[in-house]
């Protein structure tokens, strides 16, 4: 018999409406060898305003992890929020699993599919890693970089050396890809200082048949590129003005990672420690979170954009971004 109801969704329907809403459309672009990524883009683009790129971490997709923040951005920013590959709307063919391959897919999108060679960039979690990645790839195009929550520094060896509640990558695999309602309980303790109690098996089983049940295959490798031979040492050292926000109690990627994360890029990057808060600081501390957000992405934005010779400038040599727009498929 088939479900009357889903709550998730109702859900993502809401999300869709409310990205609608504040002035972003659907679409998606072929990138050719089998890639597809879908994106949310602003329905009119402004050139003279500087853009904003924000990469989500793992869950259902791009619109569950930043609806919140929208509103503290599209005033300011021509925002950009993609799914990443195997999430939403967004899948490819092509064998590689890779950070730094699903950061050349994102950049090729923005580049080639959109004209935008210039951006700030946000990224939780996994789409940290990602965003790392273009940071280091293509530093031209990246001017800033937020970092939340995303173990770019660990090293396979963490795992073994018990850093992490998770004893193995099978086990963090289960939670982080959870299948019953009990391994989403226990990644709900994980995310959460204070996690929502109560929730009906019903609707745990609801998010995750719905969201939660595509690419397992390919999720689970995505989960073991991260991890597989990795070692801190070997990651670029990026030049960019680097903003690390962390959850005070994240359980997930510890507290000791965004700390090995600022060293290791120096004097460019910050720390900053959100208390209270774990893996999930983007909702449990989301006021805190956006402030932060807003303090380190806005400090310039007003004064690189209202010199009017700047703007005529960029509204010229920005003209076929506009018209770019028109060329994606909307859904």
């Amino acid at each position: 018999m088939a479900k009357l109801f889903s709550f998730t969704t109702l859900r993502d329907r809401w999300y869709r409406y409310f990205f609608s809403f504040s002035g972003l459309r659907s679409v998606s672009k072929d990138l050719g060898d089998g890639t597809i990524m879908h994106c949310w883009v602003p329905r009119t683009y402004k050139p003279w305003k500087p853009n904003l790129l924000l990469l989500h971490g793992f869950g259902a997709n791009a619109m569950w992890q930043y609806a919140d923040l929208l509103c503290h951005f599209t005033p300011k920013f021509n925002v950009f929020v993609p799914d990443l590959l195997f999430f939403g709307g967004s899948f490819t063919t092509r064998p590689e699993r890779s950070e730094s391959f699903q950061g050349r897919c994102v950049m090729k999108m923005m580049d080639d599919g959109f004209g935008i060679h210039r951006m700030s960039l946000i990224g939780i979690s996994y789409g940290g890693f990602v965003g790392y990645s273009m940071c280091a790839e293509f530093p031209e195009a990246v001017e800033k970089l937020v970092v939340c929550c995303a173990g770019i520094c660990l090293e396979e060896k963490d795992l073994r050396n018990g850093l992490f509640k998770v004893s193995d990558l099978d086990e963090a695999e289960r939670i982080l890809l959870a299948q019953t309602p009990e391994k989403l309980r226990e990644l709900m303790k994980f995310s959460f200082v204070k996690p929502i109690k109560g929730i009906p098996n019903y609707f745990l089983s609801d998010f995750i048949n719905v969201m939660c049940s595509d690419y397992l295959k390919e999720k689970r490798e995505l989960i073991q590129s991260i991890l597989k031979d990795r070692q801190h040492s070997m990651n670029a050292k990026i030049k960019q003005p680097t903003l690390i926000l962390w959850g005070e109690k994240d359980q997930i990627f510890p507290l000791i990672l965004g700390e090995r994360l600022e060293r290791h890029i120096g004097e460019n990057a910050r720390l900053v420690v959100i208390g209270n808060a774990g893996h999930a600081v983007n909702f449990e501390k989301s006021k805190e979170f956006a402030k932060h957000l807003k303090d380190f992405l806005c400090d310039d934005s007003k004064s690189s954009s209202t010199s009017p010779t700047s703007s005529l400038t960029s509204s010229i040599s920005s003209l076929s971004n506009s018209l770019s727009f028109y060329s994606c498929r909307e859904e």
